[in-house]
This record gives C-alpha cells, structure tokens and sequence, in this order.
C-alpha cells in the first residue's frame, strides 16, 4: 500500500503572518493524519517561519523550486542547502508554471531533480500536458518525453525520495479538473512508462499524485483511484479548512 501524500503549493501568496497563521491553523487541524504524508509549500521568504510554526507537527515543508547547484553567482536562485537550511524536506520541481512561464526544459529538471536528492532533498516531479497537447492527441507523446527526459538517470534508490506530481496545464487554476476516470488513466499511463524505463518495483512503489484544481467537494472521488497516491494542491491549499478536508479524503483513501 502506497502513503498518500497531500502537498499545498501556496505559490505567491502570503506574507509571514497570514502565512504563520495558516501553519497553526494546519497543524492544530490535521493532528489524527498519520496515514498520509502532508506537505506545504510556501514562498521563500517565509519558509523559516513557516517550517518553525509547523515544528512538532505532522506537516513538512517544502520549497516551491530549487537550483542544481550548492552556492555562486546564481541571482535570484535557491538551493537545497538553503532550503534544509529553512527547515524544508522537500521541494517541487519542474510545476508546469515553471515549465510554461519560465522556459524550463526536460534536461534542466533533470539537473534539479538529481542535486536535489543528492542533497537530501524529497521531490514533487511535475508532469503533465497542456490543453492544445491534449486536444491534439499528444498527452501520452508529451508525458513520455517528460518521463523519459525528466526521470533519465535515477537509481531505484533515488526513486523512494520521488514523487511524481501529474498535473494537466488545463486544469491547474482554471477550476476544470481531469475527472476521476482521465486522471486515472494518465496516472496509470505515467506508472506504466516508469515501468518499462525503471522496472517494476520502482514502478509499483512509486507515488503519482493528482494536480489541478484539486478541492474539498472532488477530492475523495479523485483520491479514490488505484493509482491516484495523493494530490498537489493549488488555491485550496491556503484554506486551512478546505485543505485539513483534502487531507481527511486522503486519510480515507490510505484505510479504506
């Protein structure tokens, strides 16, 4: 049985108080989820913060991206030596805003991704296509390329620190979400094209979560899924009550 792991990516949203705030909230709320891992990822300038509110309690903290290098003339970059350094276990690469607004390509990600688990660092691997990439026939094309580009190199042990986070452009902040039967189907397409790069047991270990616009009302059914482990949660995520709700569904998936 795969852990389910629930993430908020607050994106750029809230400043130290509102952001402490939601910490405490979130972890006087989601005290009895022991069957789920739970993640949060605010803004940089609020990490330490964040991370020290969050201490004692069963939400870790991650960094929304990170750089492929310790330390140098990176301006306006982050590390994972500096993101362990604020109290972060995890962070997210390769999110299809960073993708999409940033220009980051497949081979980047990879560099991302592999310094950030030789750093110690937990990841969120974010895959996905966008509207025109589905309409056109092209998800599994895309998803393939990303996977095998994305993913290329990773030893089985690496793997255990990995999540995949599939999430299709359209329907991140759009409030269209895959249904239940389309994101099963990318999840089980995703894990199948682990399968025949990393073989089976990385394949059958490795967590997939659901990402785009993810919520209280369609969590459960989403969660429900055999190869849905989980979800990166967007706008929800900076309601302590929406969220803690979206934890519950994933406690109830993981005992179901």
């Amino acid at each position: 049985m795969r852990t389910p792991v629930i993430a908020g990516n607050w994106k750029m949203n809230l400043l130290s108080g509102d952001a402490v705030a939601l910490a405490s909230a979130l972890n006087s709320a989601l005290t009895d989820a022991s069957a789920v891992e739970v993640i949060v990822c605010p803004v940089f300038t609020v990490l330490a913060a964040v991370s020290q509110a969050l201490k004692g309690g069963r939400v870790a903290v991650g960094g929304q991206n990170c750089y492929h290098d310790a330390s140098g003339a990176f301006t306006g970059e982050i590390s994972p030596q500096m993101l362990h350094d604020a109290g972060c276990t995890w962070t997210i690469v390769g999110h299809s805003e960073r993708r999409q607004l940033f220009g980051e390509a497949d081979a980047l990600l990879n560099r991302k991704l592999k310094f950030a688990l030789a750093s110690g660092l937990n990841v969120m691997f974010c895959v996905g296509e966008t509207l025109d990439e589905r309409k056109g026939g092209m998800m599994e094309t895309v998803l393939r390329q990303q996977v095998s580009e994305g993913l290329s190199g990773l030893t089985e042990a690496e793997f255990a620190n990995t999540v995949i986070a599939y999430e299709p452009v359209w329907a991140i902040g759009t409030g269209v979400t895959a249904t239940p039967e389309q994101a099963q189907d990318a999840h089980a397409f995703v894990r199948g094209l682990v399968r025949g790069q990393f073989g089976a047991t990385v394949s059958d270990g490795l967590r997939i979560q659901y990402g785009g616009s993810v919520k209280p009302d369609n969590a459960a059914d989403l969660l429900s899924r055999p190869d849905v482990d989980g979800a990166l949660v967007g706008g929800a995520s900076l309601n302590a009550e929406g969220f803690a709700a979206i934890v519950r569904a994933g406690v109830s998936a993981a005992t179901r």
